[in-house]
């Protein structure tokens, strides 16, 4: 009988307003204000700055027990005005909470009434978006923040040469190198969000209240007159509550439907096929065959699957994380030969059974799909599996301690190493990175665990 849980046990995501205020982050000029208690902003800021290594300024509405209970417009008021002078942003983001989404506050109205009564002074951009946690996670609440955005700014202009790339939630150093990568064939691009200096940003002599780098509203507003859109990733925002009309858009769905923008939807590329699709994508648009540079780092990527084939060939691997990572790193451990023993997420699409089956052929390589899922019930099937290796963020790695296996961290959050806005993932390169982490995690561990020593492999 299938065990019955009153609630999860260290749930493996995040809370969705966490996903919108990294979002945000990537809006030039942009503040984050949080519509709930204090103790939301404080677990984001936490959470951001212990990741990114950076000071992160997340506002706060700051509900009290009188506002829980009479609506929090008062504060909703008090908290724009103090960023407003204390910041003097180009935007202001407004992100919801389970509190302020539960008593039913109706944050367009406020934003509409706040305008009404200051409507003789210069304002901000206002940019509001719901991020229920209990209707969804982090990455329904980035993605949820992107449609906002988009649907709040972009104006149908005459088409233009250039594209939108909307990478996902991935680290800043990942959207550096599509930066350059699209350099590279010579591509105008608008990427949305751009977070690779506010989140990863060089040092200051003087603290900066607003970090310098976002994606800029101009840019934005433009994004109906891209010729096409590149969105990575294959789940999206799909685990957010349906609407009447069916499940919620992606930015890019949204961008086509609306101004007819032709949307390419790709899975994060790791690994060598994901990799080519992404750049055979390039390729199209810019009518330019990949530059030799990247087509070197594919050779040299090939070379060293071959390379270390006898370090991985066999292992069996448990990764967890948001959807659209373990689906990718799922393709990405096909490719080297490594077992997927356990993918698990807290993301609850309905998607990641299917989308791992079109991947594997379960009945040669049997695999266990935890969606909606928790760190304890993925501990219990460790007992069961008995991984290799661990990939995922720095939530699991309790259980690669009581296992004494190796865990190679990637993903949001990682708490517990440095450099977590440098580790990069995606394309030749990225990939290549990463798997030198999986191949030395791999032999370290059997070094560290040889009864004889050895230097020499």
């Amino acid at each position: 009988m299938e065990k019955q849980y009153i609630s999860n046990r260290n749930a493996c995501k995040l809370c969705a307003p966490l996903g919108a205020s990294v979002a945000l982050k990537g809006i030039e000029g942009c503040v984050p204000l949080i519509h709930g208690s204090q103790g939301c902003a404080t677990y984001i800021r936490r959470y951001m700055i212990s990741h990114y290594k950076e000071p992160v300024d997340i506002a706060s509405s700051n509900f009290s027990e009188a506002a829980t209970v009479y609506g929090g417009s008062r504060n909703f008021i008090t908290g724009i005005n103090n960023i407003i002078r204390q910041y003097n942003p180009k935007v202001i983001g407004i992100a919801s909470t389970c509190l302020s989404e539960t008593i039913g506050e109706d944050l367009p109205g406020l934003i509409r009434d706040y305008k009404e009564a200051n409507k003789d002074k210069e304002l901000p951009t206002f940019i509001n978006v719901s991020t229920a946690s209990y209707c969804g996670s982090h990455i329904d609440g980035f993605h949820n923040t992107l449609l906002a955005a988009i649907k709040s700014l972009a104006t149908n202009k005459l088409k233009g040469d250039y594209i939108n790339i909307f990478p996902g939630f991935v680290s800043p150093a990942d959207i550096r190198y599509l930066k350059e990568v699209l350099d590279d064939f010579g591509i105008k691009y608008i990427l949305f969000p751009d977070y690779s200096e506010t989140l990863d940003n060089e040092h200051w002599k003087d603290y900066q209240l607003i970090p310098q780098g976002g994606t800029p509203l101009s840019d934005i507003m433009r994004t109906g007159g891209a010729c096409a859109t590149i969105e990575l990733g294959n789940v999206f925002n799909k685990g957010a509550v349906r609407s009447n009309a069916g499940r919620v858009q992606t930015a890019g769905e949204w961008l086509e439907n609306e101004f007819g923008v032709k949307n390419y939807q790709i899975g994060m590329p790791i690994g060598i096929k994901s990799s080519d699709s992404f750049f055979n994508i390039l390729s199209e648009i810019s009518q330019k065959s990949v530059p030799e540079k990247h087509r070197k780092e594919r050779g040299r990527l090939i070379d060293a699957y071959v390379d270390a084939h006898k370090y991985v060939f066999g292992k069996r691997a448990m990764i967890f994380g948001e959807e659209d990572l373990v689906l990718s790193l799922a393709g990405f451990l096909k490719e080297i030969g490594i077992e997927p023993a356990l993918i698990g997420s807290g993301g609850n699409s309905g998607l990641l059974r299917s989308e791992v089956e079109k991947l594997f052929d379960q009945a040669e390589i049997p695999i266990s799909v935890l969606s909606g899922s928790d760190f304890e019930t993925m501990r219990e099937q460790a007992e069961e599996l008995n991984p290799d290796i661990l990939i995922g963020n720095s939530k699991g790695y309790y259980i690669a301690r009581e296992r004494k296996i190796p865990l190679v961290r990637l993903g949001f959050p990682i708490h517990d190493r440095f450099g977590a806005a440098r580790l990069h993932h995606i394309g030749y390169r990225g990939t290549q990175e990463l798997f030198d982490r999986i191949v030395n995690a791999l032999i370290e561990y059997k070094q560290e665990n040889s009864p004889v020593g050895y230097k020499y492999i």
